[in-house]
């Protein structure tokens, strides 16, 4: 009988304002004001559908399908460059050096690092040439039309467990840690979890 491939340990982690101290999604829209002034005309858009998805007038995945209506008419090779550019500008000065520290002695230990946020694959996934994952979740997109349409849902809540569970493809897999900056599920999966507010983390209590 052929042995078991063993239960992979991993640490899953959100993005913004947990492993980054920012938000990107805004961030990002700056670095694209500061090579395209003219998208200045999006700021009012985005403002007003922030406010409609606190409200809770407006799905996640319609949010976010929106709000990033300033990539309007930047093929995928143009934003993955500027991506790129955007995230060594940003990488390491603004991340957590705390989580990082811990994640790269974690990675020596065997322990599998993932990230799973909603910040779209498009302009996130350049971060991981400069910091390695074993995994990655955000929000997936297809170009058409001259604009970004969410694939299914936004990678939130349920979604980012599904989307952990389809990486492994059928491989057990344990949470041993969680990290994010709000009280999502994939905290009440693991088996310790902490919160991150303005760079300090606490443990999680439910």
């Amino acid at each position: 009988m052929a042995p078991t491939e063993a239960e992979a340990k991993i640490i899953v982690f959100d993005l913004n304002g947990t492993f980054y101290n920012k938000s990107s999604k805004t961030e990002f829209y700056k670095f694209i004001l500061s090579k395209q002034p003219g998208r200045i005309k999006f700021l009012f858009e985005m403002a007003y559908y922030k406010l409609l998805h606190k409200l809770h007038q407006m799905r996640q995945t319609e949010f976010k399908e929106n709000f990033f209506n300033y990539l309007d008419k930047l093929q995928p090779e143009r934003v993955k460059a500027l991506a790129k550019e955007f995230w060594e500008k940003e990488y390491p000065d603004n991340f957590n050096k705390e989580l990082k520290q811990h994640f790269e002695k974690m990675r020596k230990e065997g322990v599998l690092l993932f990230c799973a946020t909603g910040g779209l694959e498009l302009y996130v996934k350049p971060l991981f040439d400069l910091f390695p994952v074993d995994g990655f979740a955000g929000t997936e997109v297809k170009y058409e039309g001259g604009t970004y349409l969410v694939v299914d849902e936004a990678c939130k809540e349920e979604e980012k467990l599904r989307r952990i569970t389809k990486h492994f493809k059928g491989r057990k897999f344990n949470i041993i840690e969680a990290y994010s900056d709000s009280k999502e599920v994939i905290l009440d999966e693991a088996d310790k979890a902490f919160l991150v507010d303005d760079g300090k983390i606490t443990p999680y209590k439910p």
